[in-house]
């Protein structure tokens, strides 16, 4: 009787294990996993990959928006949509925050996601989801790493415009400081350095640099940190009043290509963000492992994909808690 016996709780066992696998409300209370919507809506990614390659095409800069826009919701209360959400009753929007306005963009590429996976699987994915992957398809689409998004998170219903603009790391703000704000988010310095790396596309504004250009050494200089022809060219179209929205590429080099030319132009004294060059001249650790990215891309890759995926599980919303928004921009009625 006892083989029989066993025979039946491994049976059991295995059945157990299969329901928590492949049912996405089991599953989701315990962990994302990228197979979630295969059963529900199976063309979710395929309608995101299709739509985020037709804005990147149209607008070479909305890869490094979209990335940008997973990053910031993920700062701030999790990885929940919740970037998205206008303001609207008791809703502030995060949208206001200091590092997102004026600066934050592709809500209207996202719309047009939902808008495309609602059709096809009613109130089935999220917002927070359809974020995720297209943080992952605008990296591959620029020549970038690819992984496998682990799935199942839920929308907020609210946002907190406090959180967001204490928690995303600012680009005048002291390593120490960016270094913590990583850190309260589970990331390592690691992740500093390799999420960093998503600075190899996009541009940033005139008024996040300026600093740079004119008032560290306190006589009009630039800072010695910054290579002086390159400061130069940079104080040409970012002047020490006005134009704060001027654009400026991060990688210059190749400002639409996902590379390590990032961490080449760190080390040239190229880094355009103090955020940036702390990297290279606080800290051993980090100088050590932008010295490596710049002369080994797979490693940087490799890393890299790690880094987003641990991102992407910052304390998401899974199960009961949140919803599946009908719209992004506002939650269900």
């Amino acid at each position: 009787m006892a083989p029989s016996i066993n025979h039946e709780i491994i049976v059991v066992l295995l059945a157990s294990s299969l329901v928590l696998y492949f049912s996405p409300v089991i599953a989701a209370a315990v962990v994302l996993y990228p197979q979630f919507y295969d059963f529900s809506c199976p063309e979710a990614n395929g309608i995101v990959k299709s739509i985020v390659s037709k804005a990147v095409a149209e607008d070479p800069r909305m890869a490094a928006s979209l990335l940008r826009l997973h990053f910031h919701d993920c700062f701030v209360k999790g990885c929940d949509g919740s970037i998205l959400l206008d303001s609207s009753g008791t809703i502030v929007s995060e949208k206001r925050s200091v590092p997102n306005r004026d600066s934050a963009r592709g809500f209207e590429v996202i719309d047009k996601i939902k808008l495309a996976v609602e059709k096809a699987c009613p109130q089935t994915v999220s917002c927070a989801d359809i974020l995720a992957l297209a943080a992952r398809d605008s990296t591959v689409l620029t020549g970038g790493p690819s992984w496998d998004v682990p799935l199942g998170r839920r929308d907020s219903l609210g946002t907190s415009l406090s959180g967001s603009n204490q928690n995303i790391p600012a680009p005048n703000n002291t390593f120490q400081t960016i270094l913590t704000k990583f850190k309260l988010k589970g990331l390592d310095i690691v992740d500093f350095v390799a999420l960093s790396g998503s600075h190899t596309i996009g541009n940033a504004r005139c008024t996040s640099f300026r600093q740079r250009l004119y008032n560290n050494t306190g006589n009009g200089q630039p800072d010695f940190k910054l290579e002086k022809s390159y400061a130069d060219q940079l104080r040409a179209t970012c002047p020490r009043t006005g134009g704060d929205q001027n654009l400026f590429s991060m990688d210059p080099g190749s400002p639409t290509k996902f590379d390590n030319g990032y961490y080449k132009n760190l080390i040239a004294l190229k880094g355009l963000l103090s955020s940036d060059e702390i990297l290279y001249t606080q800290n051993q650790e980090t100088y050590d492992l932008v010295k490596h990215y710049a002369e080994n891309q797979d490693d940087f890759f490799k890393q890299f994909a790690k880094s987003m995926i641990k991102m992407g599980n910052i304390t998401p919303l899974t199960g009961n808690h949140g919803e599946i928004r009908k719209i992004c921009r506002r939650i269900n009625i």
